[in-house]
């Protein structure tokens, strides 16, 4: 099975609220109430409980760059951080509670043994190194390392792959690139100017790298809809091969009163000017999407 177009939608509908943000006024008026947004449950399984998040940095990632990412995960199931608590809501999804991530293997393949122009089964190889019994594990790619429709039609993108004997054991992996320097406007912002829409100026990341910070928002994104559609019959609105996930039907949404093309109101440190919504360990700010809440079906920014 394939779980890629879920990437596409990170990436395009993104693509489309910048588009039609140019052709919208701000305070937007409506004669008909609009319908709430429903993520329809599919009866599949979702994963609940404890699992780790195994990281794989492939390429050159610093190791400033490898921290903010691993402090945001460790963040998802710390106490009284406000990462967590925007975590949370995955938890309101279907039975079974909670799902708590932690940091898993921290793994390095900084010669890019596959080369550095990676496909999708490429992609797959690499996830299943790492052990999969309650782990996820994260491939996350450095900005100089090429991967099929990145930039072009995905950001990242979640999927499932097998293991053990014929097969039985399903594990969950997703992908990510860094994308500093191939498209920030596309998968960095509002860190970046956008490709589309409106040339907006673009806002201060909060860990000082537009590339990581923009990565942060995508590995965020993709750990939502992977805890709750794992396999592609959890939680999704659309048809099956490009649904809408926890996050991604919120897509361009980061702070109340946001519209296309404007993130929403956000907090903005005092020193460095870098807009935020979350804070985490470590004294760490992050810039998270809003997520479907279930009890209201309203997208519900974490500021």
């Amino acid at each position: 099975m394939a779980l890629s177009p879920p990437s596409l939608l990170l990436f395009s509908l993104l693509s489309l609220l910048l588009l039609q943000s140019s052709a919208v006024i701000p305070r937007m008026l409506f004669l008909v109430p609009q319908q709430p947004l429903v993520l329809t449950y599919h009866k599949g399984a979702l994963l609940k409980g404890n699992y780790t998040v195994n990281l794989l940095f492939y390429g050159s990632f610093t190791p400033v760059q490898r921290a903010v990412v691993v402090d945001f995960v460790r963040s998802l199931s710390a106490p009284a951080t406000s990462v967590e608590s925007w975590w949370g809501t995955t938890g309101l999804y279907g039975p079974g509670g909670p799902t708590r991530l932690s940091p898993g293997r921290v793994l390095l393949d900084q010669d890019c043994s596959l080369g550095k122009s990676l496909t999708d089964s490429d992609l797959l190889a690499l996830a299943s190194r790492p052990p999969h019994r309650g782990a996820i594990t994260a491939v996350l790619t450095a900005p100089d390392v090429l991967v099929d429709g990145f930039c072009m039609s995905r950001c990242g993108f979640h999927d499932a792959g097998r293991a053990g004997r014929r097969g039985r054991v399903r594990y969950a992996y997703l992908w990510v690139g860094n994308p500093a320097t191939q498209c920030p406007g596309n998968c960095a912002w509002p860190f970046a100017q956008p490709t589309f829409g409106p040339q907006t100026p673009p806002l201060v990341p909060p860990n000082g790298d537009v590339g990581i910070d923009g990565l942060v928002i995508n590995l965020a994104t993709l750990l939502a809809g992977t805890v709750t559609n794992p396999y592609g019959d959890g939680y999704f609105q659309g048809p099956p091969t490009l649904p809408m996930e926890a996050a991604t039907a919120c897509t361009g949404i980061f702070g109340g009163g946001a519209f296309p093309g404007f993130p929403g109101n956000l907090l903005v440190d005092p020193a460095s000017g870098a807009s935020y919504n979350a804070k985490g360990l470590a004294g760490r700010k992050y810039l998270l999407p809003a997520m479907w809440d279930p009890r209201t079906r309203q997208c519900k920014p974490s500021a």
